[in-house]
């Protein structure tokens, strides 16, 4: 029995509820006279801040003072005082045309390497066998979207140069030269080429949790109701992934706008994108307009960044679906 004054919990209750019923059963008095040892413990100061004071300072140095330092020269004219002169001139005639280009190759890229991306992570997601292709593709993926400059570079005029492997087996097995179609890798088509190598694998990466955050039970509850495999994409599994899919394209515009060290080794530096532009002037090539190189690279930081910003808003609206 309980004793008087003791209040009776539902059955259904929490653990802690039940906890709470065994003391008054067993001591015969009401646990709020009874000092509980937690309503004691002292609050602890937690030093668990100092473990990210190297990766502060990392960023600090190598991030945000460089930025601070880039806007401040940037933010000057001629005469040395503050204005927006070379903010202006870099978006002018030669120079914006390389942001028209840079513009172009980054949405081509984005475009394709989504849609090719989204394709690969959905085919290893959904198929059973073979068991190793998952993590393969998965552990490929992660070195791909990370390999660029020099050894990307080399490894594409190595198989697609004028004597590469490719280009010298076409030619002497077939008599096919790709010359004379008109494909060069170090154009504006192969530097997309070059750059489908980093950007499919990114999104692989981005787009293997939404996939598999997409649960059977939707695609049973719409087939209980009489959808089609055609309809459930339509109203569900589309409007789903679409937030995913979106910010994975925008996250590989920004990659492929801010590419710098793969253009450059293969090109030489003469490609007219905006990044060599900045190495082009930030590299001492110029004495008259050091600060043109700043000045562009003002512009690119802020692309960048409005990118970054629409890409974690969409990821959150993604989140909200697949948990």
């Amino acid at each position: 029995m309980l004793p008087n004054g003791a209040r009776k919990f539902p059955a259904t209750n929490s653990v802690r509820i039940f906890d709470v019923m065994t003391v008054i059963v067993e001591e015969g008095r009401s646990v709020v006279d009874r000092p509980s040892s937690t309503s004691v413990v002292r609050k602890r100061r937690s030093y668990g801040w100092l473990g990210l004071t190297p990766f502060a300072a990392f960023i600090a140095v190598f991030l945000l003072f460089p930025t601070v330092i880039v806007f401040s020269e940037a933010l000057k004219d001629r005469d040395g005082k503050r204005g927006f002169y070379y903010i202006g001139h870099a978006m002018s005639g030669e120079f914006f045309r390389a942001f028209k280009t840079t513009s172009s190759l980054s949405i081509v890229t984005a475009l394709a390497g989504g849609l090719v991306g989204t394709m690969l992570a959905y085919a290893i997601v959904t198929l059973r066998h073979p068991k190793f292709l998952k993590t393969a593709v998965s552990t490929f993926s992660g070195v791909a979207s990370q390999m660029g400059g020099s050894a990307l570079a080399f490894m594409f005029i190595a198989t697609l140069g004028l004597r590469g492997l490719v280009t010298t087996t076409l030619n002497d097995w077939f008599g096919v030269k790709l010359a004379d179609h008109g494909f060069d890798i170090f154009s504006y088509r192969g530097i997309q080429i070059v750059y489908m190598f980093f950007q499919i694998p990114l999104m692989v990466i981005v787009m293997l949790p939404a996939v598999e955050g997409m649960k059977s039970q939707w695609r049973e509850a719409a087939s209980n109701l009489g959808a089609s495999t055609t309809k459930y994409w339509l109203h569900v599994g589309i409007p789903v992934l679409m937030p995913a899919v979106l910010s994975g394209v925008i996250l590989l515009f920004a990659n492929a706008f801010s590419a710098f060290a793969t253009a450059d080794a293969l090109t030489g530096g003469g490609a007219n994108l905006m990044a060599l532009k900045i190495g082009f002037y930030l590299r001492g090539n110029t004495i008259n307009e050091p600060a043109l190189g700043n000045a562009i690279a003002v512009w690119m930081i802020l692309v960048v960044t409005m990118a970054i910003v629409v890409y974690n808003v969409l990821r959150k609206r993604t989140s909200r679906w697949l948990q």
